[in-house]
């Protein structure tokens, strides 16, 4: 088989460089994920998200869905109700960060299996 040219890596390299701009930090992927499975409000993805402070997360949902991945639908209620869901878009991330998710899992247990 032949091997790919160095221009055919460099094209490769610009897509991949812009999904890992995209989902990049610790945060986005398991906003993204808390969303697949139903719509949620800032302070549950905020309970939800271990660690993330509400300014920090406010940033990510900017820009996921400045990235077209999630919604914000804002309710006309005295508190305020702000809802996040994520778009179909963003649904087209879930076969890559199953495949994460199922990577991550046999690396850690070969990382953790693995004598000193």
């Amino acid at each position: 088989m032949k091997e790919p040219s160095i221009e055919a890596c460099a094209r490769s390299i610009l897509p991949i460089r812009d999904v890992l701009d995209i989902l990049s930090g610790k945060w986005k992927l398991q906003i993204l994920m808390l969303l697949m499975f139903e719509k949620r409000r800032f302070k549950d993805l905020q309970h939800l998200v271990h660690g993330i402070t509400p300014k920090m997360l406010s940033k990510e949902l900017r820009q996921l869905e400045m990235n077209q991945l999630i919604i914000r639908k804002v309710f006309d209620e005295t508190p305020v109700h702000i809802e996040y869901s994520i778009t179909p878009y963003g649904k087209t991330l879930k076969k890559i960060i199953v495949e994460m998710e199922d990577w991550g899992k046999k690396h850690r247990k070969r990382i953790m299996s693995k004598p000193s």
